[in-house]
């Protein structure tokens, strides 16, 4: 097992990064750095809807994936305790979307995180802020 405090970045790769769901959805890590993260998913033809758009659920699931790789890059175990997310264009089968994770604000217990989503184009999809508790 990796240890988080000695190798965060592998973790929040190795570990975090393709835990089950994110896998089976074919979440790709990209890049992880201290307090960042950039994940990335092709949008297939069944993760939309029927207005042949990605479903809602597919996008804030990849906004919540990048939140839990950014937030354990920092070598700390913590959680999510609230997401919410603003959708602003659609993604389509075919796009590539790409979630980057970055902190606005990080105290000793708390800290507030931005997930931008954008098309590999660099359109604008989403946007989402995730607040975390750390067990410090």
């Amino acid at each position: 097992m990796i240890d988080i405090q000695k190798e965060p970045i592998q973790y929040a790769t190795e570990v975090i990064g393709k835990d089950p769901f994110a896998t089976l959805l074919g979440i790709r890590v990209e890049q992880v750095r201290d307090s960042y993260a950039l994940l990335s998913l092709h949008i297939k033809d069944e993760f939309c809807n029927a207005e042949v758009r990605t479903h809602g659920g597919v996008l804030f699931s990849l906004a919540d994936q990048a939140f839990a790789v950014g937030l354990h890059s920092r070598g700390h175990k913590a959680f999510g305790v609230e997401v919410k997310i603003n959708y602003f264009e659609p993604a389509l089968p075919g796009d590539v979307v790409l979630a980057e994770a970055t902190p606005i604000d990080i105290r000793k217990r708390f800290s507030l995180w931005s997930v931008e989503l954008r098309k590999q184009t660099g359109e604008r999809v989403a946007l989402a802020h995730g607040m975390a508790y750390h067990l410090v």
